[in-house]
């Protein structure tokens, strides 16, 4: 609040200075205040914080609680040749591949002309795939429109034929090519008009204006012995969970495997313990109290966040009958540090990933009627997602905190009203102090002229 700059002109004092001095008095509950918000504000922040780490620890629970995630195979081949994609349907099984021939896909070529800016003619080109469901496409050419007009028209009809341009030192040959492998997608290509003849071709007796650059074929396999034909070099339907894709024709036959991908659980696993320890030590660090500097953490004394790491910690330590071989985390190579984080014995853990159905129940299993039958992902994923929900420890706390908040900062406007009105108050009594001292001055300085003049009077007479 600005200050009125003539007080202390009639009295001489400083009462601007003495007003702000006050008022600094009067402040100090307001920075009390505002020390407080900043400290709540710092507590919902590290709140934020945790329940970020523990969503992100909920997550990797949930995913080592998932019985698909322990179905994650890997595949592997021999050769180049055959390349192969596995799903978490596929099961660990051994085949031997032989590529016969590869699917290819139809081309033809016009006759050559002159340049690229050359005319044809004018009429129709009508393109028609060998699929029974397909339907003919017709392109219509004008006499004005040359051979790269005629290239863009057909790339621009979507009858799943892809055009080009092709110099092959004769001159410019439009090439016309299916946009996929098999049979299905031969195509043939008839005309009507003039000059437009060289663009025809019949892909069943392969004659016509074009000429076959390519035919379409399909692709032409065996495994284990057994003969496989398919439209498309990827093989997608032929082994549950499997995608095999051939690469190129072979002499002998790929031996491709499917097996479990232990490093991606390995991987998994490892995620989980690092998730632990992330909200661990952050939790540590925002409740401990640090006696050399005697300093507390934000949330130091916070009885919440101090709950949920006790129940994280009990849950670590319990066992579960879900396994008949493995009871306890620490039995797969789980071990709590003396700092509180969790590490990963990978010797243990890598003898434990060659128990996989065991070790899969550890984390996995799961009864509708005994939770001591539950395994420790879907125990770890249920108790934080609780405590993450809408009625969960995390979010009471923040909801508290922010509330919290909302007080102090009405508790500050009120403050500021108040000290408004005080220093109001104190300018108006300053004010009246300042008019009435500079009354008695003006008295004072009277009456002393006036005794000067009785006196100077006074001392004449004698």
């Amino acid at each position: 609040m600005a200050t009125i700059s003539s007080l202390g002109v009639g009295s001489g004092l400083d009462v601007n200075s003495i007003i702000t001095q006050l008022m600094a008095l009067e402040k100090k509950p307001l920075t009390n205040l505002q020390t407080a918000g900043t400290k709540i504000q710092s507590q919902i922040s590290e709140v934020g914080k945790i329940k970020s780490a523990l969503s992100t620890f909920r997550d990797a629970a949930a995913k080592l609680a998932s019985a698909d995630f322990w179905k994650t195979t890997t595949g592997s081949s021999s050769s180049g040749a055959v390349a192969i994609a596995t799903s978490s349907s596929a099961s660990a099984a051994q085949y031997s591949v032989e590529v016969t021939s590869l699917a290819r896909a139809q081309t033809i070529a016009a006759p050559a002309l002159a340049s690229s800016a050359a005319t044809l003619g004018a009429g129709t080109l009508t393109l028609q795939r060998a699929a029974a469901d397909a339907l003919p496409v017709q392109v219509t050419i004008e006499a004005t429109d040359t051979l790269a007009d005629i290239r863009d028209k057909i790339n621009a009809a979507g009858a799943g034929v892809t055009a080009s341009i092709l110099n092959d030192g004769t001159g410019a040959r439009l090439v016309m090519r299916a946009d996929d492998t098999g049979t299905d997608n031969a195509f043939s290509t008839t005309v009507s008009g003039s000059g437009l003849d060289g663009l025809a071709f019949d892909a069943a007796s392969g004659t016509g204006g074009a000429t076959l650059s390519q035919a379409a074929a399909n692709a032409a396999a065996t495994i284990n012995n057994l003969p496989v034909t398919s439209q498309s070099n990827t093989l997608a339907d032929v082994l549950d969970g499997v995608t095999l894709t051939l690469n190129a024709q072979t002499s002998e036959p790929v031996n491709v495997a499917v097996k479990p991908d232990t490093e991606a659980l390995k991987k998994k696993l490892e995620e989980f313990a690092e998730a632990y320890s992330a909200l661990a030590a952050l939790i540590k660090t925002d409740t401990k109290y640090d006696a050399a500097s005697k300093k507390a953490g934000v949330l130091q004394g916070d009885s919440s966040i101090v709950g949920i790491q006790n129940q994280l910690r009990s849950m670590l330590g319990s066992t579960s009958a879900a396994s008949g071989v493995y009871a306890r985390l620490s039995d797969v190579g789980f071990e709590i540090q003396q700092d509180g984080s969790l590490s990963v014995n990978a010797t243990r853990l890598d003898k434990a990933l060659a128990n996989l159905p065991e070790l899969s129940k550890l984390f996995a299993g799961s009864s509708l009627t005994d939770p001591a039958q539950d395994g420790f992902g879907k125990r770890f994923r249920e108790l934080a997602g609780g405590m993450l929900g809408i009625d969960g420890v995390m979010s009471s706390r923040a909801d508290a905190l922010s509330a919290k908040l909302d007080r102090n900062a009405d508790a500050q406007e009120r403050m500021q009203v108040r000290l408004e009105q005080t220093q109001a108050r104190l300018e108006r009594q300053y004010a009246a102090l300042d008019t009435q001292m500079g009354k008695l001055n003006s008295l004072s300085a009277y009456m002393t002229q006036q005794v000067a003049l009785w006196n100077k009077s006074g001392g004449n007479n004698n």
